[in-house]
């Protein structure tokens, strides 16, 4: 398999999801420090304008991080950029990336060769997320870099494929980075990823309930309080099937076991979707994995948490 250089030096092979809403700078140079890939939707930073403002605050101080620890520098970090015709925004925070030299950029819900061009003239690498083995080979014909396949059980927008499946479907044919997302919370759920595989976890739900992340008190709680049985899979609220907290939408005051189907063609990430109940603001995002999550607590203690976790799962097999 083939690993871009930016990414070989990991503590472990984690991947911080883009979390609409809640990630922050704060939160992205935590993940970093901590020795993951830490990253943000551009979307998150409003106005536009904000977003130089934070690529400039994450960039020195990940900068002034590595130049007082040269043995062990912080991880690289990502922005997700929508790729969706709603997202007018688009060409100025792609500008933006180019401008600071993003080391990584996610893209998502569209795959367009211009986006890919434009990172990768500086060096930088493009992963797109695909639910699907179609999805993939058009995202890699159009120049993407390496896959993240969203498979069943991931939280937010997620697909119903099953990873062993996605994987090895995907594996096929495509030798480059590939990221696997779905239920994964734990060190070992991240070496079952590679064990099928994939190159990197990727990770969103566990870190939500993290002191650095931009959410609710009352989201986190809910993360921590709940498990797999409290996903429900709909498409309502942004037109794309993703998975949300059922306590969320209860609270919403609509019943998360009769949800009726959205119009896929009035999605629109302008707004933030159909119906009065928003994603992310009211509807809570979350994958399958927040059964292995117990407490609110710094990213640094989740990340040495999974790095020990990764490496016991690791000695038991070759044990």
């Amino acid at each position: 398999m083939s690993v871009p250089d930016i990414l070989k030096n990991l503590r472990i092979p984690v991947i911080g999801a883009p979390l609409f809403i809640i990630s922050n700078p704060k939160m992205v140079i935590e993940q970093c420090k901590a020795g993951v890939v830490g990253s943000f939707p551009a979307l998150n930073a409003r106005p536009a304008n904000v977003l130089h403002e934070w690529l400039d605050e994450i960039s020195d101080t990940l900068g002034e991080y590595n130049s007082t620890n040269p043995d062990a520098p912080a991880a690289p970090f990502a922005v997700n950029q929508i790729v969706h015709k709603s997202n007018d925004r688009l060409m100025h925070d792609v500008e933006a990336c180019v401008k600071y030299k993003v080391p990584v950029v996610i893209t998502s819900l569209g795959a367009v060769p211009e986006v890919n061009t434009a990172i990768q003239s500086y060096g930088g690498i493009t992963l797109h997320d695909i639910i699907n083995n179609r999805h993939a080979k058009s995202a890699i014909n159009k120049g993407a870099t390496g896959l993240i396949a969203v498979a069943a059980g991931a939280g937010g927008h997620a697909g119903l494929l099953s990873p062993i499946a996605l994987i090895q479907e995907i594996r096929a044919w495509f030798d480059g980075p590939l990221c696997l997302s779905g239920a994964i919370a734990t060190g070992g759920a991240v070496l079952a990823a590679q064990a099928m595989g994939a190159d990197f976890g990727y990770i969103g739900s566990a870190f939500i309930p993290s002191d650095e992340a931009n959410a609710q008190q009352e989201y986190k709680q809910m993360i921590v309080d709940s498990n797999a049985n409290d996903i429900v899979y709909s498409n309502l609220f942004t037109g794309i099937h993703g998975n949300y907290l059922a306590p969320s939408i209860k609270a919403a005051g609509l019943d998360p076991d009769n949800l009726p189907d959205a119009d896929p063609s009035k999605m629109n990430f302008a707004s933030g979707g159909n119906t009065e109940a928003k994603a992310w603001k009211h509807i809570w995002g979350c994958g399958q994995g927040i059964g292995a999550i117990e407490a609110i607590e710094p990213i640094a203690k989740i990340v040495d948490r999974m790095a020990e976790e990764y490496r016991e799962a690791k000695a038991k097999i070759c044990g």
